[in-house]
């Protein structure tokens, strides 16, 4: 019962990383700023740390869905890439990323959701 109660906690955090990420992302754009901050890098790095401990190997008769976990792996692997590219553009010009690379962010984070919840 207690190892239930803390893969539900990890599970409560992924997901909060998810609406750190998405969140922060939503206000940029809401604010029509299109910026990355430091919120959405923060909110990447907790899904990643989270993502990690519930893959990690359970005990037997847990099977672990590894198509999925690797989908999920290569959108997170392609939101770093696209807010790391976006973050040294911004402090090396001072200005907003470009608006498709801002909408890539949001969509990629919101697939990783979907993905999630959906299969």
């Amino acid at each position: 019962m207690p190892v239930d109660v803390l893969r539900s906690v990890v599970v409560l955090v992924h997901i909060s990383a998810f609406a750190i990420t998405f969140g922060a992302w939503a206000a940029e754009a809401a604010a029509r700023r299109f910026r990355f901050t430091r919120l959405m890098d923060y909110g990447l790095l907790l899904s990643l740390v989270t993502g990690v401990v519930l893959a990690a190997p359970r005990p037997a008769g847990i099977d672990l869905n590894y198509a999925k976990i690797g989908v999920k792996l290569v959108i997170l692997v392609l939101l770093g890439g696209v807010l790391g590219m976006g973050s040294a553009r911004q402090r090396r010009t001072g200005e907003p990323v470009p608006q498709p690379m801002f909408v890539s962010a949001g969509a990629l984070s919101l697939a990783a959701a979907g993905v999630a919840v959906i299969w």
